[in-house]
This record gives structure tokens, C-alpha cells and sequence, in this order.
């Protein structure tokens, strides 16, 4: 009996979720008792570089910085939304265990669903709602969990996780956007989000002292997590952009698919950073993975009556 066809994207979004599981481990290493702005700059910053020097090593760096005024408008609204949501979460971060962190905001998928079906007319089948229906109830868990270790509505790192958890997914129906309706490169997406990104993230930095709700009294040491949060972001949006540019994709399911990298989160905050009430934590942890398995069977195909993707998606922004 032959093995069902999985389709094309699966891979690139499964690679997708592991980077970005450790790359919330890596955050966490980093920000753990360290300042955070720092931290999520420099971060950043390690990683456009490494995206950066890819692009010379590929030969394309002259044709990434070549781009319309549109497309540069669009990326800089872009950078602006992720940076927002990344200063709350790294601050959520530094407060809040990763155990408890990662699944809150992993429910950010709720909200793409949400905002797919309302903003782009995604209907998932029967079985992906089953699918997404587990997930969900595993994300509540996670969360109930949380009560249990004494962080409540009025901890600001719950505020904070809660408020990058809705900002990110704006951000993924921004992408959706960006790949679907305007057509755009994943490649020149990323390559000008990520200078945007630092410019604003720095601009941030030197803002902090003015801004009560960011301020920090501890030193900054530097460890060996800080790059690595740059290139493994890099490596999971990557995947993530091309997943998100393949055709008849939903913004849902894939984000739903790429925060099962709360498995990873998990595993590490329970091995390396020795967080409590891993066991009742197991059980929404299996939840989460076992939807995924069933989000894993291929959607149904396009109806034969319907038109193919407009040549328009497959065209670059030209200067």
C-alpha cells in the first residue's frame, strides 16, 4: 500500500519549527539574569550579517539590494510590527520561565487561524480543524500550568508575553500579504527586514533610558547564545518565508506547524534550566505534537474548476 503524498512544504516548515525551538532556547540562555536589550540587538544584529555574508557567498547581494520604494516601504512596516513584538517577548522572556513562556506564545496561532479565515477567506477541512482543535486545547493547558507557578494577569511577564504573542501573529498575516496578494520575493522580504530591524532595534537601545517599562539595572555579560539567536532566526524565517510562498498554503496551518517547536522548548527548559511541573506540563506537550501529526496530512487539493495562481506571484519588485 503506497505511503499518502505529503505535501511540499511540510519539510521546510517542520525544519522551520526546530530552528525556532532552539532558537527560544538560545534566548532564554541569553536573557537569563543579562540585560535584555543588548541581548536582542546584538543578537540581531550577528544575524544579518550572517544573512548578509550568505548572499555574497551566493552571488546575489547586489541584485537583494536593488528593490522598489515600495517594497522597501512594505519590509520597514514589517520590520517595525516584529520588532515591537520581539522587545515584549524577550522581556517575557527574561521573567517568565521558558516552559511556560514558549507555550503562551505558541498560542499565537489561534490568532493567524482567526485572522486567515477572516482576512483571507481560509477554510480549513474537517480534519486540520480537529487537527488545530487539539493544539489549541494543549496551549490551554500550557497556560493553566502557569497559575500553578505563581504568575498571574498582573506579572509584567505575562503582559508582555501576551501582547508579543498578538503582534506576532499581525505579523504572519502581514506575511501572508506580502507572499500572497502583493507578490512578493521571500528572499528580498528578508534580506531588507533584516537591516530594517537592526536600525530600529537600535534606535530602541539608545530610547531605553527614556522608557520606564524597558529600563534594567543589571550588567550585561555576552555568551555564546547571543549569535546563535541571530543565525538560527534566520534559518527558521528562511524556511518559514518559502513554506509561506508555495502555492494553496494556508497562513494557519503553517504557523500552527511551526510553533510545534514548543516540543523543543519544552525538552530544554526541562533538562537545562531544571523548571517545575514538567509533568502535568507532559501531557499538554503531547496534546500539541499530536495534533501536528494530524495538521501533517495533506490538505485537499485546489478544486478542478479553480484558477491557477496569477503569474503576478512568481514576479520579483523591480526597482
Amino acid at each position: 500500500m503506497p505511503l499518502p503524498s505529503l505535501p511540499g512544504w511540510l519539510p521546510l516548515i517542520l525544519l522551520s519549527a526546530l530552528f525556532l525551538g532552539i532558537y527560544d532556547f538560545s534566548k532564554k540562555h541569553a536573557v537569563n539574569g543579562n540585560r535584555v536589550m543588548p541581548c536582542l540587538f546584538l543578537g540581531t544584529l550577528c544575524g544579518t550579517l550572517f544573512l548578509l555574508a550568505l548572499h555574497l557567498l551566493r552571488g546575489d547581494f547586489q541584485e537583494m539590494l536593488l528593490c522598489s520604494r515600495e517594497l522597501w516601504l512594505l519590509t520597514l512596516g514589517k520590520s517595525a510590527i516584529v520588532a515591537g513584538s520581539w522587545i515584549a517577548g524577550y522581556f517575557a522572556l527574561h521573567d517568565l520561565p521558558i516552559s511556560l513562556a514558549a507555550p503562551i506564545r505558541a498560542s499565537s496561532p489561534l490568532w493567524v487561524t482567526l485572522g486567515g479565515i477572516l482576512l483571507f477567506g481560509e477554510r480549513p477541512t474537517p480534519f486540520q480543524a480537529l487537527g488545530m482543535a487539539i493544539v489549541f486545547l494543549g496551549y490551554f493547558l500550557f497556560s493553566a500550568s502557569g497559575r500553578r507557578e505563581g504568575f498571574s494577569l498582573r506579572s509584567r511577564g505575562v503582559w508582555m508575553i501576551v501582547a508579543a504573542t498578538l503582534i506576532g501573529s499581525a505579523s504572519a498575516l502581514y506575511d501572508k500579504w506580502l507572499f500572497g496578494p502583493k507578490a512578493l520575493s521571500p528572499d528580498q522580504v528578508q534580506f531588507h527586514f533584516s537591516l530594517d530591524l537592526v536600525a530600529i532595534l537600535g534606535v530602541a537601545w539608545l530610547l531605553q533610558r527614556h522608557l520606564p517599562f524597558l529600563r534594567e539595572q543589571q550588567p550585561f555579560q555576552w555568551r555564546w547564545s547571543i549569535p546563535a539567536i541571530g543565525i538560527l532566526l534566520i534559518l527558521a524565517d528562511f524556511c518559514f518565508f518559502h513554506a509561506l510562498h508555495a502555492p494553496h498554503t494556508q497562513v494557519g496551518i503553517l504557523a500552527i506547524l511551526r510553533r510545534s517547536s514548543v516540543a523543543v522548548s519544552f525538552a530544554c527548559g526541562a533538562w537545562y534550566f531544571r523548571e517545575r511541573d514538567i509533568p502535568r506540563k507532559l501531557l499538554a506537550l503531547l496534546l500539541v505534537v499530536g495534533g501536528v501529526i494530524i495538521l501533517s496530512r495533506k490538505a485537499n487539493p485546489p478544486h478542478p474548476g479553480a484558477s491557477p495562481p496569477h503569474a503576478s506571484q512568481e514576479r520579483l519588485l523591480q526597482p
